[in-house]
């Protein structure tokens, strides 16, 4: 009898092992290959479930969804993209520390009004560890640090170019709010005559089916190569300032429900729709200032990134056992401000380089960053103060220049990810996968 019993019970091991194995072998099933990596099965099913989840909770039934096809085709997409943006920001040594995902998490956490108690509770009830949470954050912080150094820092705006746009462009300023939802058709690598004819017919049939009277939304979800493509290509109530460039002048002389002809940019083919608009009178409003002092170390060939950034920690630490910032300040910053113990008093939006504006707003009174890096060298920030100021003139100017810095930082980050794309060598498997 007890050989029986272990005759049974090797088989049912056997069993599993084989029911096991078989689950291995789906689970490393390759979907796509970027590059040096691959994609695989496991991890395109479970970016699906989670997108699916969250298009559930905003109310996205499953009829505005695409066919699973085209949906686990676009969701493949944004993981492609996704793969190339970590692979070069690790080839430019950027890293990520556990200060910096625990103050994205605390600002996560903060917009959306919970403790981080809460935000635990509310990540497990999404079917989530806190382990991967993180390690999500901590991507999208290596992400955002990628676009900065390679964008966002890049992008200059000129007083001529100021003053050009608010004399150009007074509407800009109103303070008019749109509604907006757009369809992509990425242009990969240069066109020839094949690609302009395949374009064409995908915009014919698009313009056919919102002609017929299908809901954007759902031409959308399954026509668009943006990124949006699963929210119906909804961007949300968005300013001019956050508005592509040719998407804030078209948008201006659309009605709600009306729809735009094609625009073509150097990544595609674009269609508009406003679905709303509305008045919020920004020019009325104050500005948020902020009190802020620095400390800069510049590098050179004498002093290397990893020599400034130590020099700085090493000055932190002193700061916050007790030291002077203002002394420590006059004593080794670079800048013309270390005479004044590194004051560069209240700050308007868009006085500082992206990098710096960012890591200052994130900072309570009186705290000290961790080294940021910025064009100019390695800075240690202190905020001191916040305070709502009236700048009439002033204002509108800063308006002006956040509104240029943000469409030329968009149009240039567009460009950049179609050059990335373009040099990666991108395999696709997921039709082998399925099979």
């Amino acid at each position: 009898m007890d050989r029986f019993f272990l005759k049974a019970f090797i088989i049912a091991v056997l069993a599993c092992s084989t029911l096991t194995q078989a689950a291995i072998t789906e689970v490393d099933r390759i979907v796509a290959i970027v590059n040096t990596e691959s994609i695989t099965s496991s991890q395109l099913r479970e970016r699906v479930a989670r997108v699916r989840q969250n298009l559930q909770k905003q109310g996205q039934g499953e009829q505005q969804m695409p066919p699973r096809e085209v949906f686990e085709r676009q969701i493949l997409e944004q993981l492609i993209l996704e793969r190339i943006q970590l692979q070069q920001a690790r080839n430019a040594s950027i890293r990520v520390t556990n200060e910096m995902i625990e103050r994205m998490i605390n600002h996560i956490a903060s917009s959306n009004r919970f403790t981080l108690d809460q935000m635990r509770d509310s990540v497990k009830r999404d079917g989530m560890t806190w382990e991967k949470f993180r390690e999500e954050v901590s991507t999208e912080v290596m992400l955002t640090r990628l676009r900065e150094i390679e964008v966002d820092n890049k992008v200059t705006v000129s007083d001529a170019e100021v003053a050009n746009f608010i004399r150009n462009h007074p509407e800009a300023l109103s303070g008019t709010e749109y509604r907006v939802a757009h369809i992509l058709l990425r242009i990969q690598g240069d066109l020839d005559a094949e690609k302009v004819k395949a374009i064409q017919a995908r915009v014919d049939k698009i313009l056919s089916r919102l002609r017929a009277g299908e809901n954007f939304a759902k031409v959308a979800a399954d026509s668009s190569d943006a990124p949006d493509n699963i929210n119906g290509g909804e961007l949300g109530w968005l300013d001019r300032e956050r508005l592509p460039g040719f998407y804030a002048d078209v948008v201006n002389s659309l009605k709600p429900g009306e729809v735009s002809p094609p625009l073509q940019s150097n990544v595609g083919l674009h269609i508009v729709k406003l679905l709303d608009k509305r008045e919020n009178n920004i020019a009325a409003k104050a500005v948020d200032q902020i009190h802020a002092r620095h400390i800069l170390i510049k590098t050179s060939e004498l002093l290397s990134d990893t020599e400034a950034q130590a020099r700085l920690m090493a000055l932190r630490e002193r700061i916050i056992n007790g030291a002077d910032f203002a002394e420590l300040a006059k004593a080794n910053s670079s800048d013309l401000s270390a005479a004044r113990g590194g004051d560069l008093g209240w700050l308007n939006p868009g006085d500082t380089v992206p990098e710096f504006e960012k890591t200052m707003k994130e900072l309570a009174p009186n705290q000290v960053s961790e080294p940021v890096r910025s064009p100019f060298g390695w800075h240690l920030i202190q905020v001191l103060g916040h305070r709502k100021q009236d700048m009439g003139e002033e204002a509108q100017r800063n308006m002006a220049r956040a509104i240029l810095r943000h469409r030329k930082a968009e149009e240039a980050y567009e460009d950049w990810m179609r050059q990335l794309r373009d040099e990666a060598y991108i395999e696709y498997k997921l039709e082998e996968a399925n099979e």
